[in-house]
């Protein structure tokens, strides 16, 4: 008898704590767990908080150095291509915060909604990611590519995430009202279509989780680089990585595009392994153009003293 108590105790127990375990987005101590790699500072929310300074810097970078960079180091699933982008000539650089969308279910889609009410958020769910957008972000939803009655913001929800985030967003899936987001001063998207259809038929089922869009994988804190060639996602402990080996690329390749133009090396010389001469020409051709080093000149020279030429 004393074991039924104990075991229907328990029972009740696990039940009244299912409340407090049901969430919709990840606890900082999840988020800690899926950005173990990163050291640095983190959002209230958990999310990995990369430096505003490498954001500017990052504006600059072209996605194949930034790719190139990834894919050395193991991470050959952080590009998509194909969006329809709503400024093309713009680019986009950012921090993700994620949202995951499915097809809706009556018994998923309750629960969901009545535990957002417990948690003050308002309207619909595609708009609770919204509500916490801070500036620099960009919303990035796995919109399932759901573009008919996929629609996951119109202009009226655009303008609230540009005035929370300055930024915008980037949906495997859809949007409406596209010529009151073109009219948004500074807002940008990367989308897989446009329709006027409403939203139908779908649920955000989490709130920076790792979600997929296309074949790149994107957790919570990643810097977003879009362009109009596609998009790149660098995880937040490869950002100043990325950035200063780009810049380093990009600096080698305009010291060895003016020496190819003043014919004092040879193709065959600038595109090889470079010899001892060449690398004290460049040297010296950065003393004399530093409004041509895009990094802190502190940051390159740490980067020299550590490269294996």
């Amino acid at each position: 008898m004393k074991i039924m108590k104990r075991i229907g105790l328990l029972t009740l127990l696990l039940a009244l704590a299912l409340p407090a375990l049901a969430q919709i987005q990840l606890s900082k101590d999840q988020l800690q767990f899926y950005t173990a790699d990163w050291k640095g500072d983190r959002f209230a929310d958990g999310r990995p908080k990369v430096a505003d300074a490498l954001l500017q810097r990052l504006k600059n970078v072209s996605l194949e150095e930034a790719w190139g960079v990834l894919r050395k180091e193991g991470y050959t699933n952080q590009f998509e291509g194909n969006w329809q982008v709503i400024r093309p000539g713009q680019a986009m650089v950012g921090r993700a915060l994620t949202a995951q969308y499915m097809p809706s279910r009556p018994d998923m889609e309750k629960p969901i909604k009545d535990l957002g009410k417990t948690q003050n958020r308002r309207g619909n769910t595609n708009s609770w990611p919204i509500d916490m957008l801070q500036e620099g972000d960009i919303y990035v939803a796995d919109g399932m590519g759901k573009i008919v009655d996929g629609t996951l913001i119109g202009d009226n929800l655009g303008n609230s995430i540009y005035a929370k985030s300055k930024n915008g967003i980037v949906f495997d899936g859809s949007v409406r009202d596209l010529e009151g987001l073109d009219a948004i001063e500074g807002f940008n998207g990367w989308v897989r279509g446009f329709d006027p259809s409403y939203i139908v038929g779908m649920t955000m089922t989490g709130i920076n989780v790792p979600v997929r869009i296309g074949r790149a994988v994107v957790l919570p804190g990643d810097l977003v680089l879009a362009k109009k060639e596609g998009i790149v996602f660098i995880p937040a402990h490869l950002a100043e990585k990325v950035i200063l080996e780009a810049e380093f690329i990009a600096l080698q390749d305009g010291f060895g595009h003016q020496m190819l133009r003043e014919g004092k090396f040879t193709p065959g010389e600038i595109d090889q392994s470079w010899t001892d001469p060449i690398k004290k020409e460049f040297l010296a051709w950065i003393d004399k153009n530093p409004t041509k080093v895009p990094m802190p000149r502190a940051d390159l020279d740490k980067f020299l003293k550590a490269k294996n030429w």
